[in-house]
């Protein structure tokens, strides 16, 4: 038997809640009960990473920001060790400019009186006074929720808690999986590992694995990432075939600072593919594809730029412009071109991004037109 500080049995608490789901032009971004149904056949101390006694408790449908508050406040007293994962849609109170995970039946007019305010979350287990405590986030953020988390650069939560997740922009178009990649990819990792990683482990992993949308708010932020498994020496670029899976590696990596240690050890692995599948491979162009977010990572919007042009370029010689892996290369590109401080960079890469653009008929017209217009006035400013 495990006894906490104050004497009391320690027992721990797995707290599931699933907020509204997140669509876009009818396609599912994010569905938050099948992300609690996957996680549900997972063995509570595998998710907890602990083998006190546990409960657990699923927030599916909840409509009362109210209601939430009450498991939530309930599994915060829990003695013992407490991870608490959240999926769904982040929206504005734009009133009172408050972040609100959107419950069910939550729509932009009834947010303050429906929608579960976000700084709940932190208030709540900024007052467990035992007892470890892990957030887990796979979100997205609605259109008015968007700019305010561009201006925060992250997502407030409690300081007590290690928080682990992501949160999407509003503009990705959703996959036809109905469990979403990060928490799939966490799941997987859970499932095919002899002994359980730790939390950083599993999030680097999913993250490195997931294919994330351009722009997504990766959580702890970059410079956060300091855990030992990510300040570990990276394993000598010239022997790749030694890292089975080298991207959550690399990842962390980057998510950690350590940006040119990232980008060489990705250019080792991509030579590596090159010799072994070929220059015109998917596996090349997957490759050149981390290469650019490792550049946007950096902050090197000008290369990251003309590589996801490049990968954008490649994919349609292979794939109709329709394929979710085109629009996301197009989409990156565009991100990271209308990022670029440099005119003359800018001005640069705009003609081939808007030649790739044009050749995505199922691309929204708005933003071709956007980029067309800015162009213009790039080439206006010589």
């Amino acid at each position: 038997m495990q006894i906490d500080g104050a004497g009391r049995q320690q027992r721990g608490h797995v707290l599931l809640i699933a907020g509204d789901a997140a669509v876009r032009r009818r396609a599912v971004q994010v569905a938050p009960s099948a992300n609690l149904a996957a996680l549900g056949v997972l063995p509570v101390p595998a998710l907890l990473n602990s083998q006190v006694p546990s409960d657990t408790t699923y927030l599916d449908g909840a409509r009362d920001p109210n209601t939430v508050l009450m498991r939530l406040r309930a599994a915060a007293a829990t003695p013992g060790p407490l991870l608490v994962y959240l999926s769904g849609r982040l929206t504005l109170d734009r009133r009172g400019h408050r972040l609100h995970l959107a419950l069910a039946g939550t729509t932009a007019s009834t947010v303050r009186y429906t929608a579960l305010p976000w700084d709940w979350l932190g208030t709540e287990l900024g007052a467990r006074s035992a007892g470890p405590t892990t957030v887990v986030l796979d979100l997205v953020a609605d259109k008015s929720a968007w700019p305010v988390l561009q201006e925060y650069g992250s997502l407030p939560a409690s300081p007590s808690a290690d928080v682990y997740g992501v949160v999407v922009p509003p503009a990705f178009a959703g996959g036809e999986e109905r469990v979403s990649s990060y928490t799939r990819h966490w799941i997987a990792q859970l499932r095919r590992s002899p002994t359980r990683p730790t939390n950083l482990q599993l999030h680097a992993f999913a993250v490195g694995a997931a294919a994330l949308p351009p722009g997504t708010l990766v959580l702890p932020a970059t410079r956060e990432l300091t855990a030992p498994g990510a300040q570990e020496r990276p394993e000598q670029p010239e022997r790749p075939e030694r890292v089975p899976d080298p991207r959550p590696h690399i990842h962390a990596l980057a998510a950690g600072g350590r940006h040119q240690e990232a980008a060489t050890l990705a250019q080792a692995w991509e030579q590596h593919v090159l010799q072994t599948h070929g220059h015109t491979s998917p596996e090349a162009t997957h490759w050149a594809e981390i290469r650019a977010d490792l550049a946007r990572m950096a902050g090197n919007y000008r290369s990251a730029t003309q590589l996801w042009i490049n990968a954008g370029r490649t994919r349609l010689e292979h794939q109709p412009p329709d394929a979710p892996e085109v629009l996301a290369a197009a989409a990156g590109a565009l991100y990271c071109w209308t990022q670029l401080k440099d005119q003359a960079a800018a001005r640069d890469a705009g003609p081939e991004l808007v030649r790739l653009l044009r050749a995505l008929p199922s691309l929204e017209p708005r933003l071709l037109r956007l980029t067309q217009q800015r162009l213009e006035v790039l080439e206006g400013s010589r």
